[in-house]
């Protein structure tokens, strides 16, 4: 049972808020499945461990609850003072967002934003540190305002610019195409971009389900229910972070277009791999 004041994951309620005209025609034994399946138990008793913890020290502890090790590669490359967009891969569709807050969070005592999907704002400990995108229709007025004043603001942004989390593409692991309004507004705030790679994957299962999903010609991401089960899979592994050198924000001028210019700063990602 949930504390006075603790705010808890509520499957029904997201349902309700989220699709209310299919939420009470959804099966019971759907909807049961689907709150074993996010780990709303684990969720709720995490939110009630760490209630007390907020932004980037929230993060900090949710390495240490799932027995994280992290190898920073070039750590050095993370520039002391100034703005910057921190863009990277995105392998994992959830601890990787929550290991680079963190690490990236505490060279900048907590003066992060970090672009999530708005559904992760349930997550009432992050509200502080997260910026709403909704990767499932347009952006609402209120949102786009947002994300315009985390730009502008002193706290560095944190960004995966494929927006969805990486598939297995030809065989292989890797981000679809990034998208180019990190690149926009990189010119427009003249923030300095950091390109990051992140050293992770999510099981066999996830790509096959995303796979399965796409040649049946179905738009919606349904592989997205499984990331939380992904996440509690993930316990007691080590992840590698490759930082790379800030591209000053001038670079990205006319010879390219913006998405031009976001697949040459993924290529730069991906290349430091090699490092």
């Amino acid at each position: 049972m949930a504390q006075e004041g603790i705010t808890q994951i509520d499957v029904k309620q997201v349902l309700q808020q989220k699709a209310p005209s299919v939420a009470g025609k959804i099966p019971g034994f759907i909807v049961n499945y689907l709150i074993r399946t996010i780990h709303q138990d684990e969720l709720n008793d995490i939110l009630t461990r760490y209630h007390d913890k907020d932004g980037v020290d929230f993060m900090q502890e949710l390495i240490g609850y799932f027995d994280l090790t992290l190898e920073l590669v070039n750590e050095e490359n993370i520039p002391a003072e100034g703005r910057y967009i921190f863009a990277s891969n995105h392998p994992l569709g959830g601890l990787d967002g929550i290991c680079l807050s963190a690490v990236i969070g505490q060279h900048y005592d907590g003066k992060i934003r970090y672009l999530v999907n708005d559904l992760l704002l349930y997550l009432s400990n992050l509200r502080s540190i997260f910026v709403p995108i909704n990767k499932h229709g347009a952006q609402g007025k209120n949102n786009a305002r947002l994300i315009d004043e985390a730009y502008a603001s002193e706290n560095q942004i944190v960004t995966f610019p494929a927006g969805l989390c990486s598939r297995k593409i030809n065989g292989q692991i890797q981000d679809t195409d990034w998208k180019k309004s990190f690149i926009q507004k990189a010119v427009e705030h003249q923030r300095d971009v950091v390109p990051v790679y992140f050293e992770g994957r999510n099981s066999n299962f996830f790509y096959r389900l995303a796979n399965l999903r796409k040649r049946l010609g179905i738009k919606m991401n349904y592989e997205m229910i499984y990331l939380p089960d992904e996440m509690f899979r993930s316990k007691h592994k080590t992840f590698r972070i490759h930082f790379g050198k800030p591209v000053p924000w001038q670079t990205f001028d006319s010879s390219k277009k913006p998405v031009e210019w976001a697949e040459w700063v993924k290529e730069l990602a991906y290349n430091l791999r090699k490092t």
